[in-house]
């Protein structure tokens, strides 16, 4: 038998526990991000991303990869990484 549950109300200005936790399964190891998902999840243009690419070969340290459809991919570690200040 299954139990109703209740929508809860969450303060909008609450840190979301997804951001803070781990990730530690399979899927989200191997997470990428297209150069527009993670322009998005940086706040900046996805043509400043590919003219860093261009220029220096990396955005702040992180480095994308090729697709086989010649898009870029970024690792989404990495950016997390950028987007929480530490070193990529």
């Amino acid at each position: 038998m299954q139990t109703a549950t209740t929508p809860t109300s969450r303060r909008s200005d609450a840190p979301l526990a997804t951001l803070t936790t781990k990730r530690t399964d399979y899927a989200s190891i191997l997470r990428t991000y297209s150069t527009d998902e993670a322009a998005a999840v940086l706040k900046v243009k996805p043509q400043t991303l590919r003219a860093a690419v261009c220029r220096d070969g990396a955005y702040f340290g992180v480095r994308p990869q090729k697709a086989h459809n010649r898009f870029l991919v970024w690792d989404a570690a990495a950016i997390d990484a950028l987007l929480n200040g530490e070193v990529a």
